[in-house]
């Protein structure tokens, strides 16, 4: 099952790259420009075909794919009869909308998946009030018995209701009661088959660090029971905001990882590794593995987990491709940026004449540089992601 998932999210992978340079292709036709060629797959190859002035093929190494636009910069030498429509003489906005085309792509595919998520599989969430499972309770070193919610009756889908005569509305207060009241017997009522029912649970002490990973020796009350996850779907109209929200949140997260976490890097190869840190592609599609080989998981929860995995990776990829970094697209948007403000300025001085181009031959030793950064800090990664894998199933 794992392979099937590491096959699946491969699959999904290459798509998303595909329509990534699909959407680049098509916006490039859109403003007259000449795309020569469009390939799935990169070395030697397999199969092409030529119709009207673009080659379409199959290359031999499905690692993604590539769009070629005649006149990408201007050092690039193109036949004099495609110069009119190079990419690089094509007006601003035709640019911008075609380096902005491949992001878009990942981005709606990210939109589509999380909506088709939330309309028609839903979310899991923890649930705030009813038991998921009870469990042995590691007082010292091992975990042995029923535990106490299971010793005093305690079964999964009872709904908790109050605790020692306090009321609860969250797992969370649930949660610190428990631990607040340390050893001994306790009052809890759960509803249950209609009724509300009074059980006397006997509970026992742990380290703290054991039960909530904080720093500490402290002792605090432990019960032995997990929440329940609960399916929350949307109707086509609440899965809106929702999934925006979720995406949003996707924003946040790449943000942070890329501004304050990159001390992570130093912690790749160790035990402390971050699950939510960086991974190469490797180490997402061995997640893709173990999502799809997960224990104790319905087949619609791997389902839901694996495309929002997909979503995820897609979000990831188009906000990494808008770095303002050349060769990526991000690195074109900002010359183009740059060019546009510049002859903004000018014109505020008077200037009446064409927009000066960026002089890409200057660019070149940054390009190189990046070029070299980012192969380094893939190849970093993908040593990581075989020698100390992030792995959801441990």
């Amino acid at each position: 099952m794992e392979i099937l998932g590491i096959v699946a999210f491969a699959v999904a992978l290459l798509v998303s790259v595909v329509a990534h340079e699909g959407g680049h292709f098509v916006t490039a036709r859109h403003y007259g420009m000449k795309a020569s060629k469009f390939f799935v797959g990169f070395g030697p190859t397999i199969w092409s075909r030529q119709r009207g002035e673009t080659e379409y093929g199959i290359k031999l190494i499905p690692a993604g794919g590539f769009v070629k636009i005649e006149g990408m910069t201007p050092l690039e030498e193109i036949d004099a009869a495609d110069e009119p429509r190079a990419f690089y003489n094509a007006r601003a906005r035709a640019r911008l909308v075609v380096m902005a085309a491949g992001s878009f792509v990942h981005f709606l595919i990210a939109i589509v998946l999380i909506y088709g998520v939330l309309v028609g599989l839903g979310l899991s969430q923890v649930s705030e009030s009813k038991i998921g499972s009870t469990s042995c309770v590691a007082t010292t070193s091992s975990c042995t018995g029923p535990g106490p919610a299971a010793a005093a009756g305690l079964r999964p889908g009872d709904r908790i209701v109050s605790f020692d005569g306090a009321p609860l509305r969250t797992w969370q207060e649930f949660t610190r009661r428990v631990r607040d009241h340390g050893a001994g017997p306790a009052t809890l009522v759960v509803h249950r088959d209609g009724a509300d029912l009074t059980l006397h649970p006997d509970l026992v002490e742990v380290r703290r660090d054991r039960v909530t990973g904080e720093a500490g020796d402290d002792r605090v009350g432990a019960l032995g029971v997990r929440p329940r996850l609960e399916t929350v779907r949307y109707n086509p109209i609440e899965a809106v905001p929702r999934t925006f929200r979720v995406i949003g949140s996707g924003f946040t997260g790449m943000y942070t990882t890329l501004t304050h976490r990159l001390d992570d890097l130093g912690k790749i190869f160790s035990n402390d590794r971050d699950p939510q840190g960086f991974i190469s592609v490797v180490g997402a599609a061995r997640l893709g593995g173990d999502v799809a080989s997960a224990p104790d998981t319905s087949a619609l929860d791997r389902v839901r987990q694996f495309l929002i995995l997909v979503a995820a990776i897609n979000l990831a990829f188009g906000i990494f491709n808008l770095l303002p970094l050349m060769p990526l697209d991000g690195g074109h948007i900002a010359v183009l940026g740059f060019e546009q403000a510049r002859h903004g300025l000018r014109r505020l001085r008077g200037y009446r004449g064409p927009v000066q181009k960026v002089d890409f031959a200057k660019l070149l030793p940054a390009t190189y540089a990046t070029v070299a950064v980012l192969l380094g800090f893939s190849l970093l990664l993908l040593s990581a992601d075989i020698v100390n894998p992030v792995r959801l199933n441990q």
